[in-house]
């Protein structure tokens, strides 16, 4: 699983991410601090996007891949401080589950 963080993400960065959001109506994003994103396999998805939900404040949304239904990112948007701690969440989850 990769994971990345851009700090105070530029117009462009914000435009490309709505464009190929896939979850919910594409209503405009609030402007954030920092976006996390984390990309891996289905299952990592969708466990990375729970932990980082139950973590703290931050909204969590799906981005498409090459075709609509393929889901291999997520964006985690927020203030910086919990879009780090949502990152360090996950982190810690996938190792726990690579352990398990």
């Amino acid at each position: 699983m990769d994971l990345r963080i851009i700090k105070s993400p530029g117009e462009g960065t914000l435009a490309i991410l709505k464009r190929r959001k896939g979850s919910g109506p594409r209503e405009a994003i609030p402007t954030p601090d920092a976006v996390g994103l984390v990309q891996g396999k289905l299952i990592e998805m969708v466990c990375a996007a729970d932990l980082a939900e139950k973590a703290v404040g931050v909204t969590v949304e799906d981005i498409r891949g090459s075709c609509p239904q393929n889901m291999i990112m997520l964006a985690i948007f927020g203030d910086t401080a919990s879009v780090m701690s949502a990152m360090e969440t996950i982190q810690k989850g996938s190792k726990a589950q690579e352990e398990w």
